[in-house]
């Protein structure tokens, strides 16, 4: 129950995250007035950041459940530290899945859902950045000009 919990609070949490930084990234749009090319580099590192933090986020997670509660674990006891959980956490998001570190217990069911989770929030990312390479792109000057408004 109480990883139940905990999932649904990071889906929650990184939700919120990623939607702030998309937010924030769209009213930084309509206020800077610099090259298309350049807010496009923005775009691309603002959602690097939000993808980062919430690795991070669940990283913190799998930390916390592992050496507080003893829901589950990663890999040995012998060899698991914050590294371990990080690595882990942005194997998982990315559903890039090596399997060289494979969670026990409760994890199994944290990292399912982070799996899903993260392939959510790079599809999002995704279209967000499509959206505005598609607006700065067709008209790059139009889209300075709107932009200096």
């Amino acid at each position: 129950l109480l990883a139940l919990l905990l999932c649904v609070v990071l889906v929650v949490l990184s939700t919120l995250i990623h939607y702030e930084m998309l937010r924030g990234l769209s009213a930084w749009l309509a206020r800077v007035t610099w090259p298309a090319r350049t807010r496009v580099i923005g775009v691309i590192l603002g959602a690097f950041m939000a993808h980062a933090g919430e690795i991070l986020l669940y990283a913190l997670a799998i930390h916390f459940i592992a050496g507080s509660f003893g829901l589950g674990g990663l890999g040995s006891a012998e060899t698991y530290n914050f590294t371990t959980a990080l690595y882990f956490s942005a194997e998982t998001f990315t559903s890039l899945g090596y399997g060289d570190v494979v969670p026990n217990g409760s994890l199994r069911l944290l990292a399912g859902v982070e799996a899903l989770n993260g392939l959510l929030l790079i599809g999002w990312s995704a279209s967000f950045t499509y959206l505005v390479m598609e607006r700065l792109w067709k008209d790059p000057v139009g889209g300075e000009r709107r932009a200096r408004r």
